[in-house]
């Protein structure tokens, strides 16, 4: 098996409102777009991000009225600082302050209008 692309689907109640908020704090843009269906990649690379309305009918019966609750969207980044600061200078909320765990990772947390976390992430080189 040849593995081309990665992509994580979440289920939310407004796919518009979760897309703007990947589009406008970490620079993803939009591939695709239907009546409760967008599709995002980032031009660096990483996992593409699919959002789906909550409800809609090409979902499976015992899907659709699932949503995202409990799944963590994060992103390994460098200087994880300045990425915190960037993000409250733009008037994102953070959700779980930066914090250093003692398996050698730094780690913050936001929270999308939908309720989607997105955890920001550095290792700590030993």
């Amino acid at each position: 098996m040849q593995i081309t692309d990665t992509a994580v689907s979440l289920t939310v109640e407004d796919t518009g409102t979760s897309a703007a908020f990947l589009r406008r704090h970490f620079g993803y843009t939009e591939q695709m777009s239907a009546d409760g269906f967008v599709s995002l990649a980032h031009p660096g690379g990483g996992v593409n991000v699919v959002y789906l309305r909550r409800g809609l009918e090409v979902l499976p019966e015992e899907q659709r009225h699932r949503t995202a609750d409990g799944v963590v969207l994060a992103f390994v980044v460098e200087d994880i600082a300045a990425e915190e600061r960037r993000l409250r200078e733009e008037g994102v909320a953070i959700t779980l302050p930066l914090r250093e765990e003692p398996w050698g990772e730094k780690l913050f947390q936001v929270t999308d209008p939908n309720g989607v976390v997105v955890e920001l992430v550095e290792w700590v080189k030993q």
